[in-house]
């Protein structure tokens, strides 16, 4: 039985006002609703029943520590990450400790997903699931491991509702569309991007997501003249094109990190004739921008140089530091963070007890 429900102004004004007096500054509204200025993520970690149950209680501290964004995808962990969210999000639920109004809860499709674990023949795996089955065609497969049809997303949102539990995903991402650009022409590409929005589009009018986006790697930071460079208002436009004026695109996620700025400084996106940062872009459009690898996977949790740390006053360690660097910048709703053990959810949350940096101490980062 899937959980029904989805995040509203009402259940995430409510969560958020238990803890913003512990916690200043942590929620931020976006779209009517108010969202933790951090979230977890679940990328990382072996496939194992042990990584399971530590995600499960990374999960469940992180709520009842007053983060509500959770962030996913199918192929994490082989859908071992969304499971263990689902077995979390039920248990709180069923305990009344949260209701599922209270959460924004966030994945993704896209990519190759095996079924828990890696099989010794990937190969004959994918060819009996997904070509045999007809629920691919060939030409749909990208890279060996990417595909954005129609067909294909309808499915693995179907997969992603079941592993979580839940009736409607609040944000479903097509994951790393940019993958496609490797081997199809620009042209090619849009038309796929249009039909991979119909579909999202269709999930919307049955009630399976609320809303939908991508989640990129480099196609919004790198520069116009990289193969895998993506135009955020051609995205725009093909939102339009499936949906109208309308329509259910309401988010972009991407890197953004103290060694990872391109989104915040980097001019890859045209705007009215000139070229400007996507976080510029993307406010222009009014979209929301969650920030991955917030740590760039562990490597920025230790040994920043004095100039920076002397810029982040009442933190301990170099995680929070470099957390509150990417919550404090304008323009993003939330730093999402890859969280697999109780320790790591209560260290790098202790960084909501200080408010995110002002915008003048913002700007002094990058003024010596």
């Amino acid at each position: 039985m899937l959980i029904p429900g989805h995040a509203t102004a009402e259940g995430t004004a409510r969560f958020r006002d238990r803890f913003s007096t512990r916690l200043p500054g942590h929620f931020r509204q976006a779209h009517g609703l108010w969202l933790s200025s951090i979230g977890l993520g679940t990328y990382l970690g072996d496939p194992t029943a042990a990584s399971d149950l530590l995600y499960r209680d990374a999960v469940t501290h992180a709520l009842e520590m007053g983060t509500n964004v959770i962030d996913s995808a199918v192929n994490y962990r082989h859908q071992r990450s969304e499971r263990a969210i689902g077995r979390a999000v039920a248990a709180l639920i069923s305990e009344g400790k949260v209701l599922r109004d209270e959460l924004f809860l966030a994945t993704k499709g896209g990519f190759l997903a095996f079924d828990g674990e890696e099989l010794a023949d990937p190969s004959a795996y994918f060819q009996e699931k997904l070509i045999t089955s007809g629920l691919v065609e060939p030409h749909d497969v990208v890279a060996g491991c990417h595909v954005m049809s129609p067909k294909y997303l309808e499915n693995q949102i179907d997969v992603s509702r079941t592993n979580l539990g839940v009736e409607t995903i609040d944000l479903y991402y097509l994951h790393n569309p940019e993958t496609q650009l490797g081997e199809v022409g620009r042209k090619d590409f849009y038309q796929r991007l249009v039909a991979a929005f119909v579909a999202l589009e269709g999930a919307v009018q049955q009630n399976k997501v609320r809303c939908y986006g991508t989640a990129t790697w480099n196609a919004y930071r790198v520069s116009p003249e990289s193969k895998d460079w993506v135009p955020l208002r051609e995205v725009w436009r093909a939102a339009e094109d499936a949906g109208g004026k309308d329509h259910h695109f309401r988010a972009v996620q991407l890197p953004l990190n103290l060694a990872m700025p391109e989104a915040l400084a980097a001019s890859t996106q045209p705007v009215d004739g000139q070229n400007v940062p996507l976080l510029r872009a993307a406010h222009g459009l009014g979209l929301m921008v969650f920030a991955s690898a917030s740590l760039l996977q562990g490597r920025l949790a230790e040994g920043l140089p004095p100039e920076i740390t002397r810029h982040f006053q009442g933190l301990r360690t170099d995680a929070q530091r470099a957390i509150q660097f990417v919550r404090s910048t304008p323009g993003v709703t939330c730093a999402l963070v890859g969280m697999s053990r109780r320790e790591h959810v209560e260290e790098n949350l202790a960084t909501a007890l200080v408010e995110p940096l002002q915008t003048e101490d913002y700007r002094a980062l990058f003024v010596e």
